[in-house]
């Protein structure tokens, strides 16, 4: 039985449905739509990547910025039939192999292909003596003319840091150029964002971008800590400051020197804590609990929260002069379902970070499970993305495709109405009918019938569910 091979496709996503590929299942298929994409992937070992061309000329270039991003991978080019003059060129440009297809002659041809060539470049080497092959098109008319470099066998992927931050939406290109012009500047910032939608992961890179990256970061959640404790974690203590204070301790303003401390959930403070806070900010200095000589302050602060600070100043929550000062430079982290872009980088980074601590370093998305995870709206945004990929690797037995059967319910109930709504012949606007009808009905026998609480689940007016009930024929 074939192996499955693993291939990174680089490309129109028209070539890659009309070919077959994605759907053959000996082939582990990744898609990306360009070449800037794919060096942006997490270092994921591939068995070989696929260069969708149009022309000839820009073959080069392509395979240049590829072969810097993804190093030591075999690369195989795929050109219109019309191109077939220029395969020694290509493969003198440093290809693998090159195919010449034609678009109304794709199918099962090509994914035969594309997988023998694989085979060949990692199981069986070509003998030198035997120098490159061509096999014209016209010899079989369902596969690709292919050529391939003889003896080329392709080396390990080269190990590389994993990034911290994965930006390919515009909108975290965003915050990246933020982070950028903060990570010059001494002045306070202030992150403001979702729970699980990166804050602390910005703040890193805040510190490891400034002339601070040698000196400490440290960071506390103020949630996590009673407001008497938070008050001796931040500003240290001297000795017999209180019962059981038996010896002094330095808070962490003194410990991280001339580093950055980080404030998570800074809204969480109580607000005698936050005047203290405040002189911070605007002395900078402090005074341990229980003494009575002030102490430089010399970090850098960052707070963060996923509350709106403005209503909680409005409602009394927060102090407005606080807000102020820690409002010097504000930047928000998009939630991850406004760079649905992101999604797939951030799965396959993970996949890249926990599956070799799994255990289970080859497994990859199947294209049904990437389209899933990226239509899925991520309430719980990266870090409930992250828990995701962990429970997939669970489930997933190592070289084996991550596909929909081993997603949560809660990613992959999508599928249900849609098949109901799967009818041949339906216009469209049937299709949508009969999909809202399945959910509306879904979620009466949820609630139980109660029809005020169905329609604030569904997000409806009591009036509103009425008249889809009745214009549904579901009454």
């Amino acid at each position: 039985m074939r192996s499955i091979r693993s291939l990174l496709w680089v490309g129109t996503g028209r070539g890659l449905s009309e070919s077959g590929v994605s759907e053959a299942p000996e082939l582990d298929v990744t898609w990306v739509p360009n070449v800037a994409e794919a060096v942006l992937l997490p270092r994921v070992q591939f068995d070989g990547v696929l260069l969708e061309a149009d022309k000839f000329e820009v073959v080069a270039e392509a395979l240049a910025t590829v072969e810097r991003g993804i190093p030591s991978t075999p690369m195989i080019v795929c050109l219109p039939e019309r191109e077939s003059g220029h395969g020694d060129a290509v493969l003198d440009l440093g290809a693998a192999a090159v195919f010449f297809h034609d678009s109304g002659r794709s199918g099962p041809g090509i994914v035969s292909a594309i997988g023998d060539t694989l085979d060949e470049l990692h199981e069986i080497p070509v003998p030198p003596s035997e120098g490159p092959h061509t096999q014209p098109l016209s010899s079989s008319p369902a596969a690709p003319a292919t050529e391939t470099r003889a003896g080329q066998a392709p080396g390990a992927l080269e190990e590389a840091s994993t990034p911290q931050m994965i930006a390919c939406s515009r909108s975290m290109q965003e915050v990246c150029e933020l982070v950028d012009l903060a990570a010059s500047s001494p002045s306070t910032v202030l992150l403001t964002g979702e729970t699980g939608a990166g804050k602390e992961v910005i703040a890193r890179q805040l510190h490891a971008r400034s002339c601070r990256e040698d000196e400490p970061f440290l960071a506390i959640n103020c949630a996590a800590f009673p407001e008497s404790l938070l008050e001796s974690e931040l500003f240290g203590h001297t000795k017999g400051a209180f019962t059981g204070a038996d010896r002094a301790k330095s808070g962490l303003f003194e410990a991280a020197g001339r580093g950055t401390l980080f404030l998570d959930e800074i809204a969480e403070m109580g607000l005698p804590l936050q005047a203290k806070l405040l002189r911070v900010l605007q002395e900078r200095e402090i005074r341990p609990v229980g003494g009575t000589h002030q102490v430089a302050v010399r970090c850098r602060i960052i707070a963060a929260t996923n509350r709106i600070l403005p209503e909680e100043v409005q409602a009394g929550h927060f102090r407005e002069d606080l807000f102020y000062r820690l409002n010097v430079f504000p930047i928000r982290i998009p939630p991850l379902r406004e760079r649905r872009k992101d999604v797939l980088p951030l799965a396959r980074h993970f996949l890249a970070l926990h599956g070799p601590r799994e255990g289970k370093p080859g497994c990859h998305l199947s294209l049904a499970a990437s389209h899933l995870l990226e239509g899925y709206r991520w309430p719980g945004n990266v870090r409930e993305l992250e828990n995701e990929i962990l429970r997939t690797l669970m489930l997933t037995a190592n070289g084996q495709l991550i596909t929909p059967k081993v997603l949560s319910p809660k990613i992959v109930e999508i599928l249900e109405p849609i098949a109901h709504g799967a009818h041949p012949g339906e216009t469209l606007r049937e299709a949508l009918e009969r999909v809202e009808a399945w959910m509306i009905r879904r979620a009466l026998a949820n609630n139980a019938g109660r029809k005020a609480r169905t329609a604030q689940k569904l997000g409806l007016t009591r009036e509103g569910l009425y008249k889809k009930i009745k214009r549904l024929g579901l009454d």
